[in-house]
């Protein structure tokens, strides 16, 4: 039994994809070689069951020698013991290198997904890295199955050659010039098989990522009745996928004819010329039945041949997508960290804006450009190294992108815009690494004002939280993805848009929760918003213009003071249709907003946006 996930084998070769597949080759050596000694064997003893018929016609039956017919069935029967037995073993460990192959590929992607950032979402979708996974990587393990047989499918060819000199030159000649011509008229049928192959895993891919993305985005379509438009999509990317595999299947039905009809050529050739040797006188009884034998022994090593090839093929393109994704540059890394991060809680500046996050307190982050604030927030968690060194950010005066990441993931944690949450019970969603109890984990869900969530499942905190958490609405989501982040505890907790999909009154309620606890707990909280409430339980408010700092202050500040701040907060209260009065002005609404969170805000509609 084989533990997994297996150890790391160390750093792959992504310079091509023979290189990739001797690199996973080299990490199951012990395997692969065991498999290739028992398919050697067990490919001999099928080579040498027609030469011990031979002899015993030979030198038993012929002669009517009943000792020498005894010792070669006895030999046989020992023979076959063997072959048993080793065909059993070389079954054995060629799946089990297909499948070490096969999870170490998939293992390498998932770290490699887990450690790239967004820098593998930006050049692929979801769909495509799954078919790495799910496809590419089980393709790669063929290739390793089938070399044990392919390995002793070239002994067996030996083997048969130098016993077929030993009756005939002639013979010997056509065996060892033969077979691998009979190998090399298969090419002609393999190379559009392999053209064919990789234009049906494009559009499976394409397919593929075409259903992950439809399926994300179900509740979305079916609210705006446009299910149908993506149906159509899908059934017509169905279509290409089924039309391409059809291609691949005209190419497969053409390889096993063109096998049977080569095999059988060589077979019937081979047979003939011995049959002639025989009437002749030139060859014995016995040995043409062995020659016999060898023939249809021969016929396995030629089809092993083109089905390893025709695997190879798959292969090698799966290889190709897999280096693909592993290749594509992490958006951070740990290379280049020669830097400790800072002792104690300290400031944290953005060099590119100006903008100072002093060590503890509630700080907000407004911009009329949501793309400025959302990046300064990326950059304040060290999302993109690569950025990160044409803007620098230092924490405690040292460059955050030069020092240890998993101190910074531990330390400095982000809560995106757009929740994910994952498959299993909801303890295990809002607390992965099981560090906090259950009072812990009840009071973060209070803070986040998700109580009614937990109340709609029906074991509580072991109920199943489906993939993705589609079995929540948008707001839903949102708050339980805030309770998770107020459970990692980090020291600097950056928020975007925490609030977008609730309704005003449960807004009111978190921003006050967040300021009774992250506020005086000394941990430093930053929120990126335009919303009045959030803004009004904040200690300092930074307005950025051009993605500079312009203003900071506290938001009845900057209200009264910086027409531009006031434009941006009054602006998203107009847009929704839930920000007016009853004169119709939103300004009122934003005005009212004071340090005290509670204060009604002109959304009052009770559910969630």
């Amino acid at each position: 039994m084989r533990s997994f996930p297996y150890q790391t084998a160390g750093k792959p070769d992504l310079r091509s994809p023979g290189r990739y597949l001797l690199w996973l080759a080299g990490a199951q050596r012990g395997t692969l070689l065991v498999a290739i000694l028992y398919g050697a064997v067990w490919t001999l003893c099928q080579a040498f069951t027609p030469f011990i018929l031979g002899k015993a016609i030979d030198q038993g039956i012929l002669p009517g020698d009943f000792g020498r017919l005894a010792f070669w069935v006895g030999l046989l029967v020992a023979l076959t013991l063997v072959q048993s037995v080793s065909a059993t073993l070389r079954h054995r460990a060629s799946v089990s290198n297909w499948l070490q192959a096969a999870y170490r590929s998939a293992q390498t992607v998932g770290h490699k997904v887990t450690r790239s950032g967004d820098a593998l979402p930006r050049k692929f979708s979801t769909g495509e890295v799954v078919s790495t996974t799910a496809s590419d990587a089980m393709r790669i393990g063929e290739i390793f199955d089938v070399a044990a047989r392919l390995a002793g499918s070239l002994a067996g060819y030996l083997l048969v050659t130098f016993l077929v000199f030993q009756t005939s030159w002639q013979l010997g000649l056509v065996v060892l010039v033969g077979v691998p011509v009979c190998g090399a008229m298969l090419l002609f049928v393999i190379r559009p098989l392999q053209r064919r192959q990789k234009e049906q895993r494009e559009a499976a891919g394409k397919m593929t990522a075409l259903g992950a993305d439809t399926v994300a985005g179900l509740r979305v379509l079916r609210g705006i009745g446009g299910e149908h438009i993506f149906v159509d999509r899908y059934r017509e990317r169905s279509r290409e996928t089924q039309l391409a595999g059809n291609k691949v299947a005209y190419s497969l039905a053409d390889l096993d004819a063109v096998q049977v009809l080569v095999v059988g050529a060589f077979s019937v050739a081979f047979t003939w010329i011995g049959a002639l040797q025989a009437v002749s006188g030139q060859i014995e009884a016995g040995q043409l039945v062995a020659l016999y034998g060898y023939a249809v022994f021969l016929v396995s090593p030629i089809r092993t041949a083109a089905d390893a090839v025709s695997r190879f093929i798959r292969a090698h393109v799966g290889a190709s997508r897999i280096i693909d994704v592993l290749a594509t540059p992490s958006a951070v890394h740990d290379a280049d960290t020669t830097v400790a991060a800072p002792a104690a809680p300290s400031a944290l500046l953005d060099v590119d804006s100006n903008v100072v996050v002093a060590p503890g307190g509630l700080s907000a982050i407004v911009s009329g450009d949501p793309d400025e604030s959302a990046g300064l927030a990326r950059r304040l968690g060290r999302f993109e190294d690569a950025v990160l060194r044409e803007a620098q950010v230092h924490w405690g005066g040292q460059a955050l992108h030069m020092m240890p990441l998993r101190e910074v993931r531990a330390r400095i944690v982000v809560s995106d815009a757009e929740p994910q949450l994952f498959t299993g019970t909801l303890r295990e969603g809002l607390d992965p690494a099981g560090r906090h109890s259950d009072q812990k984990i009840m009071e973060a869900i209070a803070v986040a004002s998700a109580s009614d969530v937990l109340d709609g499942l029906e074991h509580g905190l072991d109920g199943e939280v489906t993939e993705k958490g589609r079995g929540f609405s948008g707001g839903q989501r949102q708050r339980l993805t805030l309770a998770r982040a107020v459970l990692t505890e980090a020291e600097v907790l950056v928020l975007v848009e925490p609030t977008s999909a609730v309704d005003a009154h449960t807004e009111a309620k978190i921003a006050d929760a967040l300021r009774r606890t992250r506020g005086t707990q000394g941990n430093t909280t930053v929120v990126v918003t335009a919303s009045p409430l959030l803004l009004g339980a904040m200690d300092t408010v930074v307005f950025l213009k051009d993605g500079k700092l312009h203003s900071q202050g506290t938001h009845r500040q900057l209200l009264d003071t910086v027409p531009d701040y006031r434009a941006v907060v009054v602006r998203g209260e107009g847009m929704d249709g839930h920000g007016t009065d009853a004169d119709g002005t939103a300004e009122d609404a934003a005005l009212s907003v004071d340090a005290a969170p509670g204060v009604g805000h002109a959304n009052t509609n009770g559910g969630e946006k």
